[in-house]
């Protein structure tokens, strides 16, 4: 049912000749006011609430064109659809560049005025109830894909409906139906735990039953066929970027960009830079990396940075497979560092393939954890992927991608992992060489509690790295983070409710490539 309190304000030289339209707003609900010139609505505007404004275009004395400028000035929110004989396309430019909310061109029939109406003073709410009916709807269906699911793909088509549906949901006035949503998606989590768990061994062995694109031949498969000498392509990974983020920022790089290729691949286990960076840009597993360039690779416990070496590792990966090892490579942690990959530009495109690294979104994940004010800020998953789309709206990120268009150069963007938001403590014991990562833990004789977490006790055979004969890996599930026994509650409380990395999630391990075209 319409609201009986919004007001409308009609306004046309010919008003008289159009009071069946005025009637049939009223009898559908609607409060009625009418002007015969632009100077007597402005004098309304003034002094009256008006919630939608019908102008006629073709007025004597004050056009309806700037009439609406005048509007604007007084309240430059309220929505003004535009009603005009003519359909020259200077008129419609004007108006439409004058921010009109509608445009409606003479004769009008009162269905064309009522859908106007609505759209304008009810889409939200119609929108709102739509949404939450389509998704009661869905959320069975869902569930029994969830309960069924036993394949990758099937794993990234419900990752991506659950995606879909948490944006749509989060532009909702309640929080209702997202509470709703969050239980679906934790039970998701937890079937696709038990999909890793008996799975994981054949997929990181080449056993999977069907082809997978994994992050270790991620690059062989959807980069390296598009390598050429004649046209250069650039590769940006957003370390740390998960799929519901780069759906949330694909509209500010759309007006640049086609989508040629949008897909999911499969982060390698730990979800951290250390191996999932390193197994893209080496196209090896860990346990390979080690063993074939140990002064490439160090373990957990040692003491040096261990994500140092991309550009060699991919240099060496370029000349496995028979492409021109020569590129450029920058990595990007602040405005300024961007600001100096764009001034390049020129430069690095005279290379085959470009590969530069923004660490902005993990930057934001760990300055989350440790600063008060950014965890204020990003407080949920919503406020979340609303600081990184603000982040690229305003930064050199996108300047980046507005500059590589006009040069019409193909993108290719992609991450090393994701990241999930942490709510439930797990007990684990450890000596001090174990791993800190509160997703999960490499070390000695650890203890905890085996039915919380995914061992890995005999880690070569995952192809993982093994720097003592008891080396075992702990990997967390869903919402679950791994705390030591000292100094218990201020740790839990400490880390609760942060964003992590590492562990077995939808958000860690599906994660997207998308290769984009200039438009």
């Amino acid at each position: 049912m319409a609201d009986t309190t919004a007001h409308i304000l009609w306004v046309d030289d010919e008003i008289e000749l159009l009071k069946p339209y005025l009637i049939f707003l009223e009898e559908k609900g609607y409060r009625i006011s009418s002007s015969p010139s632009g100077l007597d609505a402005l004098d309304i505007l003034k002094n009256e609430h008006i919630d939608l404004i019908f102008l006629d275009e073709q007025m004597p004395g004050m056009s309806g064109i700037d009439t609406l400028s005048e509007i604007k000035k007084i309240n430059p929110n309220i929505p003004v659809v535009m009603i005009t004989k003519s359909e020259a396309e200077s008129i419609m430019e004007q108006a439409i560049g004058s921010n009109i909310a509608d445009y409606l061109i003479k004769p009008v029939k009162p269905n064309q005025i009522l859908l106007a109406v609505k759209k304008n003073l009810e889409k939200s709410q119609i929108v709102n109830d739509q949404t939450i009916q389509n998704y009661q709807q869905t959320f069975r269906n869902l569930q029994m894909k969830i309960n069924s699911c036993r394949s990758l793909e099937e794993w990234k088509e419900i990752y991506k409906e659950l995606v879909f549906w948490e944006l749509s949901i989060e532009q909702l006035p309640t929080d209702t139906m997202d509470e709703i949503l969050q239980q679906q998606k934790r039970e998701a989590n937890d079937a696709f735990y038990h999909f890793v768990k008996r799975n994981y061994y054949d997929m990181v062995n080449n056993r999977y039953d069907e082809p997978i694109n994994i992050s270790t031949n991620i690059f062989k498969n959807n980069l390296f066929p598009y390598i050429d000498e004649k046209k250069p392509k650039v590769l940006i990974l957003v370390d740390n970027l998960r799929w519901d983020q780069w759906k949330t920022i694909s509209g500010l790089i759309a007006p640049y960009y086609h989508i040629k290729q949008e897909e999911l691949f499969l982060s390698i286990l730990p979800t951290v830079t250390q191996y999932a960076r390193n197994a893209m840009f080496s196209g090896l597993m860990p346990k390979e990396i080690n063993k074939l360039f140990p002064d490439l690779w160090f373990d957990d416990e040692e003491e040096e940075q261990k994500n140092l070496f991309e550009k060699q590792l991919f240099e060496k990966q370029l000349k496995r497979h028979g492409k021109n090892p020569n590129f450029f490579y920058a990595k990007v942690f602040n405005t300024k560092h961007a600001e100096r990959v764009n001034g390049q530009i020129s430069n690095f495109l005279q290379y085959p393939i470009s590969v530069i690294i923004f660490n902005f979104v993990d930057m934001l994940s760990h300055a989350r954890t440790d600063n008060p004010m950014i965890r204020e800020l990003a407080n949920d998953e919503k406020a979340y992927r609303s600081i990184t789309k603000s982040w690229v709206k305003n930064s050199p990120f996108l300047t980046l991608f507005k500059n590589l268009a006009e040069k019409d150069v193909d993108i290719f963007l992609t991450t090393d992992h994701g990241s999930i938001k942490v709510t439930n403590p797990v007990k684990v014991v450890g000596d001090r060489d174990t791993s800190t990562n509160l997703r999960y833990k490499q070390g000695k004789h650890l203890s905890y509690p085996p039915k919380d977490v995914f061992e890995i006790l005999k880690p070569q055979e995952y192809n993982l790295p093994q720097p003592h004969l008891t080396s075992t890996y702990i990997f967390a599930k869903n919402n679950d983070f791994l705390a030591y026994p000292n100094n218990y509650n201020h740790y839990v409380k400490y880390y609760k409710d942060t964003f992590q990395h590492g562990g077995i999630s939808l958000e860690e391990m599906l994660i997207p490539f998308i290769h984009l075209t200039a438009k």
